[in-house]
């Protein structure tokens, strides 16, 4: 008996359709069937993955052993905490996670794992375009000086480990 592959996608509004990711994940050599095909339309990618409706009747569908395939990595959470909680449910559960935007990368494996957590860190020391107004812009927040002073002292943190990695202050770099 081989085991089953299902796949997951999500799209924002009502107006727009998962069928693409459908398509990309086919094409990408899964052979999807129907039953084990579902995505969420109209569900913002701030909700929490564990919180969509059809994300949540996968999980009571899929078994160990089995292989959950998503096109991108955003589809499995709205940030790389939820992202991590997410591949740590299924891999509790036994199932493969694998993500086409990384090179069909197996989140579960000791390699994904590892992209996983290089994933995160990048994530919560680079600044992005919405940063700004998490910290102080539409919806209140931070302060945009707070955002400023953060991302002052991660680069002056970054400095110094790269300064004294140059410097052979620190020995592992």
């Amino acid at each position: 008996m081989t085991s089953k592959v299902f796949a997951y996608g999500r799209v924002s509004t009502d107006e727009q359709t998962a069928d693409n990711q459908l398509l990309e994940i086919r094409n990408a050599g899964y052979p999807i069937e129907h039953e084990y095909w579902f995505a969420d339309e109209g569900v913002s990618g701030k909700t929490p993955a564990l919180e969509r409706p059809q994300f949540s009747k996968m999980l009571h569908k899929i078994r160990k052993g089995e292989t959950l395939v998503v096109s991108k990595i955003d589809r499995l959470g709205r940030d790389s905490v939820d992202v991590l909680q997410t591949v740590r449910h299924l891999q509790d559960m036994g199932a493969r996670v694998v993500v086409l935007q990384l090179g069909n990368t197996d989140l579960t494996s000791p390699a994904g794992k590892l992209m996983l957590t290089m994933l995160s860190a990048v994530r919560r020391c680079t600044p992005d375009r919405e940063a700004p107004a998490r910290y102080g812009g539409e919806g209140g927040g931070t302060p945009a000086r707070q955002y400023r002073s953060d991302l002052s002292r991660w680069k002056a943190n970054a400095d110094h480990v790269i300064g004294g990695c140059r410097d052979g202050a620190y020995p592992h770099c």
